[in-house]
């Protein structure tokens, strides 16, 4: 397979990466297994699918210590991908991107992940109390130490306003002025966001920006949470602590409602054989927006990743793209 690098790091193009946080953090508490989980580690590696996504505050920490039980046997299969730059409160997180907490929460996540260099070291989160050249300017001297290859930017949440639908365009002006920013201190190498066939925005504003300059682009959530693998039925229902009991797009209402996404990427799905998912059509889209772009889906259990992996495999074709286009608005986007 193919690979780019980013910073000193190669990491897998045209490939599916692997989302950690489903491990240890934010949906169903019930479901973790660890044994399953690092299962799910292992078959995404077998396939090619190298890059590993995870951060601190997952768990808090227990998603970190989880990968690295396999980094510890596999550090040179993996792109290993870490966020720093939220704290984890008892009811919320809070953003910190103070130069020695940052320094602290580096060597804390090499210690966890039993590794001596992060691939691709991200700031997940804005601190509005520290000016953002100064946390930009810590994690460069990171790369200068030699614990961190390369530096990235999370813009998760960010725009989730108005017209943050399949229709309109999120609010990520903000986020290029940072990134505009942040390039005068140190090179942004990667960029990750929200990009999926529900959420498209990205696709119109932050990739154009990442392809002039040959950034790569993490597209966080390309399964809609779960939604867009045509797994979860209306009406049934989520865990308190899962994140989706909490959002507009999983009430039974909504959920009913954008079943005709679904059965549009099924449709799709049809006509590419009787193996090809909804899921993999998903990824499909996903990977077609550019060659930078890697979807990171999240999973933790290993059929899923592999299924995820081999949506790589999927070429759609224009008339795919332009019947995915034509999909209707969904319901239920933060508004």
């Amino acid at each position: 397979m193919e690979r780019r690098s980013i910073g000193a790091g190669a990491l897998s193009v045209g490939a599916v990466g692997l989302g950690c946080m489903p491990m240890s953090w934010a949906y169903a508490p019930s479901r973790r297994r660890g044994h399953e989980s690092l299962a799910a580690v292992h078959a995404a590696l077998d396939l090619g699918s190298n890059l590993l996504d995870t951060a601190d505050v997952y768990g808090p920490f227990t998603n970190e210590l989880l990968l690295g039980r396999v980094l510890r046997e596999r550090r040179s299969d993996a792109f290993v991908s870490a966020k720093v730059g939220l704290r984890a409160g008892d009811q919320h997180v809070v953003a910190d991107g103070r130069p020695g907490y940052l320094r602290r929460a580096c060597d804390a996540s090499l210690r966890r992940l039993r590794t001596d260099v992060i691939d691709l070291y991200q700031l997940h989160r804005v601190d509005p109390e520290v000016p953002v050249e100064e946390t930009w300017g810590a994690m460069a001297e990171l790369v200068s130490a030699g614990k961190v290859r390369a530096l990235g930017f999370c813009a998760l949440g960010a725009g989730a306003g108005p017209g943050a639908g399949r229709r309109g365009d999120r609010g990520y002006r903000t986020t290029l002025r940072h990134l505009e920013r942040l390039q005068q201190v140190f090179p942004v190498s990667a960029v990750q966001a929200e990009l999926s066939v529900w959420s498209p925005g990205a696709a119109r504003q932050l990739l154009p920006w990442c392809a002039a300059r040959g950034v790569g682009f993490l597209a966080a959530m390309p399964l809609g949470s779960g939604f867009l693998t045509g797994t979860l039925t209306p009406g049934q229902g989520f865990e308190p602590q899962d994140v989706r009991a909490r959002h507009p797009r999983f009430t039974a209402e909504a959920m009913a409602s954008n079943q005709v996404l679904v059965a549009g990427l099924r449709r799709v799905a049809r006509r590419h054989g009787p193996e090809v998912t909804v899921a993999q059509v998903a990824l499909a889209w996903v990977l077609a927006q550019g060659p930078q772009v890697v979807p990171v889906p999240g999973a933790d259990r290993a059929h899923w990743a592999v299924e995820n992996a081999r949506a790589a495999q999927l070429r759609l074709t224009a008339g795919d793209l332009a019947e995915i286009a034509d999909l209707p608005v969904d319901v239920g986007a933060w508004d």
